[in-house]
């Protein structure tokens, strides 16, 4: 996913209204993105951090800058807005990145399906759309980093989160394919797992989605001021 231009740098004050992020630019000024993270942005939100931001030709907004990335830990980069993970799978879906999900001959997104009013990320379908062959693919954003390699998901506790393993559970026993990926923007992970210090109930139904058939898997991606691509596998630990 290549961004329409390189994304700008300046240096992060603080976060706060959930969507709004004050930063300071490289002449001294100071302005306020919008921040598209509705979680809490455990480690991904420190004052004096190093972040990048886009800009909306959009006029109409009220605040046309965005915030994207953030540095961590002193090297590496996170995409804070979640809004991309859908897309960067869309196009590795499309790009035949991804091994295990390939061979699908239709691609749709939000669809509604499920008992809980849900809507499935991505819903993919054979050639000849036979619904026995169709697979509900779900998609979740990472980016807390624990250290030495490792990630966690969620970063707060997640009802909603909940709700869509008990979909992808429901859609497994009436014979469909159900698949949870972590889209991992954060160079610094290279294994994920269940933050079960932060949402021990999630953690829990994970592990039951698990053992009831729903396929899990996680895939990383190379960041940077120009592009961002979905580009490698992942471990998924349970431990």
């Amino acid at each position: 996913m290549k961004f329409t231009k390189p994304l700008q740098e300046a240096r992060l004050i603080k976060r706060y209204k959930r969507f709004l992020a004050d930063v300071q630019l490289g002449d001294g000024s100071t302005t306020t993105l919008h921040c598209p993270n509705t979680g809490s942005m455990l480690h991904c939100a420190e004052p004096g951090s190093r972040v990048w931001y886009s800009a909306s030709a959009n006029m109409k907004r009220k605040y046309p800058l965005t915030w994207e990335q953030i540095e961590v830990d002193g090297h590496n980069r996170v995409g804070i807005n979640t809004w991309r993970a859908n897309a960067l799978v869309s196009e590795a879906l499309q790009n035949d990145v991804i091994p295990a999900l390939m061979g699908y001959g239709e691609l749709r997104s939000e669809v509604v399906y499920g008992n809980e009013g849900s809507r499935i990320d991505f819903l993919l379908t054979d050639a000849a759309n036979r619904p026995g062959q169709s697979c509900y693919l779900e998609v979740k954003s990472v980016t807390l980093g624990l250290g030495n390699g490792l990630g966690a998901f969620p970063d707060a506790v997640t009802s909603r989160g909940l709700k869509h393993l008990r979909e992808l559970m429901a859609m497994r026993a009436s014979g469909k394919r159900a698949v949870l990926l972590f889209c991992v923007q954060h160079t610094g992970i290279d294994t994920v797992m269940p933050a079960d210090q932060l949402d021990p109930a999630y953690g829990q139904a994970l592990r039951e989605a698990c053992r009831a058939g729903v396929e899990v898997m996680a895939w990383g991606c190379d960041i940077g001021s120009e592009e961002i691509i979905l580009r490698h596998e992942l471990l998924v630990s349970f431990p």
